[in-house]
């Protein structure tokens, strides 16, 4: 088994699409109007219409409404990236702060109110379990 994507369901796919473009840098592929990928190195970042949702089964999902799940991205400059997130959301949990397991870690909300954690090891028992 592999893990290979994770799918945000959205009832603004053009606005949380471009959000993401942006914090990941990487470019959307559009497969529809209603669904695009933002393909990254380790895994795929899905975004889908709520319009979606019928296919997998009536009220499967619900857009803007996850409150467990954190989609995490590791980064080589967790501080530099506040810098350059200031300028794509207010929206911030935390600055950068050392969690005991040894990341350095940012949490802010997209534009749905989804969590998105961005970090970087800085314990040496951090950095080995990344291999970096």
């Amino acid at each position: 088994m592999r893990f290979v994507s994770i799918r945000i369901i959205t009832d603004d796919t053009p606005r949380l699409v471009a959000f993401y473009e942006q914090v990941t840098g990487t470019a959307a592929t559009w497969s529809a109007d209603v669904f695009a990928e933002l393909v990254l190195p380790s895994f795929t970042l899905a975004i889908a219409s709520s319009r979606t949702v019928p296919l997998f089964g009536p009220g499967s999902a619900r857009a803007a409404d996850n409150r467990t799940v954190i989609t995490e991205f590791l980064v080589d400059d967790v501080d530099a990236e506040y810098e350059r997130i200031k300028g794509v959301t207010t929206d911030f949990v935390n600055e950068p702060t050392t969690m005991p397991w040894g990341n350095r870690a940012l949490l802010f909300r997209d534009p749905d109110g989804n969590l998105v954690n961005l970090f970087t090891p800085v314990t040496p028992e951090a950095i080995a379990k990344f291999r970096l």
